[in-house]
């Protein structure tokens, strides 16, 4: 069917009801999933279209060139397998959906500017197919929706450009230590049953270079800007019982990375949990009960009335500590691409004692209705 005829809620119901079936045509499919599978670099860092579900996200808490005031930023390309078209022989058939959510939040303005895209992708990885608006490559990070993108570059850093109607950025990370193997060497639980899983790795610590314009003011970054990469893809992410997860990817002041996350029964009770601390050489990862999840102030969405846990104070191994949103109205709405509303944003982290050791971003899910992947 041409893209013109299909509405974007018939593609997210489309993405939706999408379950595993035939390969894609011409791709191999990655070795059986278990906790031994090594990944493997850069394929690694390019996409699995055999996979059900996939994302890249990219945060950044950023300082501006000669300014006080400091941005944030985050932009997150989905993919997702439709398993009813993979017999399909046409080039046109949308055999993967790429969606994309990019935003900026103002810290000074206390305001967050958001967009998002959506459009099918064939499952060529070459891009070179004038027509197609969006694609992913196979071999690297590459992935591209009409004139937002996140490419690795020919000196090896990445960088990620789009243009929204309120802000644009054009952003070049390079990475100031080894990629993070999330889980047992990329292999990461997220439910009591093995088949929920996801091959999971950060790039933490990134420096960024570059500029955002926010309602037409070019803001250049400052050269000690970090940013933070998570990359996932899975078969079978979440349990049924699961209605959302909450998650934090933290850049500590001393170059240190802490990751926690907790996925959640209705009740607000944890059904799973993990993460990792990786300071200098060593990385720890979390079990399920070594990370606990509790919440001190709520925010109320206006818009969709929605009660986010906008202050928490999170145990692990590494540490106890309270995890701050720089601001409560951090809520993005994106119905009309993947068909979730969350909330994503800033925070600051303090350590037992109150001090600010890190910042990063916050992600809660699930509250304003249950998730679905």
């Amino acid at each position: 069917m041409p893209l013109s005829t299909l509405s974007r809620r018939q593609l997210i119901h489309t993405s939706m009801a999408a379950t595993t079936a035939a390969l894609v045509p011409g791709v191999a499919r990655a070795a059986t999933a278990s906790p031994g599978t090594p990944l493997r670099f850069p394929r690694d860092a390019g996409a699995h279209p055999d996979f059900q579900t996939e994302w890249w996200y990219a945060t950044g808490f950023v300082n501006v060139a000669g300014q006080a005031a400091a941005l944030g930023f985050q932009i997150t390309f989905f993919r997702r397998r439709v398993a009813s078209t993979q017999a399909l022989e046409s080039a046109l058939a949308a055999k993967q959906l790429l969606f994309a959510h990019a935003a900026v939040s103002d810290v000074a303005g206390k305001a967050l500017w958001s967009d998002q895209r959506i459009a099918r992708w064939s499952g060529r990885p070459d891009g070179t197919n004038a027509a197609e608006p969006a694609w992913a490559s196979l071999a690297d990070t590459g992935v591209v929706l009409r004139d937002w993108s996140l490419t690795r570059t020919p000196d090896g850093a990445l960088r990620a450009q789009v243009r929204a109607a309120d802000f644009t950025f054009d952003l070049r990370f390079a990475e100031s230590q080894p990629l993070l193997l999330q889980g047992q060497q990329g292999y990461s639980r997220k439910g009591p049953d093995a088949a929920q899983f996801s091959y999971y790795y950060s790039r933490p610590q990134l420096q960024v270079q570059g500029e955002i314009r926010l309602k037409g003011q070019r803001h250049v970054l400052d050269a000690g800007s970090r940013a933070w990469l998570d990359h996932e893809w899975s078969d079978a992410l979440l349990h049924p019982e699961a209605v959302g997860w909450d998650w934090i990817g933290i850049n500590l002041q001393d170059g240190s990375a802490l990751t926690a996350f907790r996925v959640r029964h209705k009740d607000g009770s944890a059904l799973w949990g993990g993460g990792s601390f990786r300071r200098g050489d060593v990385a720890v990862n979390f079990k399920p009960g070594d990370v606990a999840f509790a919440p001190e102030r709520l925010w109320r969405s206006p818009r969709t009335q929605a009660s986010y846990p906008v202050q928490w104070q999170i145990s692990t191994p590494a540490g106890n500590y309270t995890v701050c949103a720089v601001f409560d109205a951090q809520e993005l709405d994106s119905r009309s691409s993947t068909g979730a509303v969350y909330w994503e944003g800033l925070c600051e982290l303090l350590d037992s004692g109150g001090r600010l050791v890190g910042r990063g971003y916050l992600e809660m899910t699930g509250y304003a209705a249950p998730l679905k992947l």
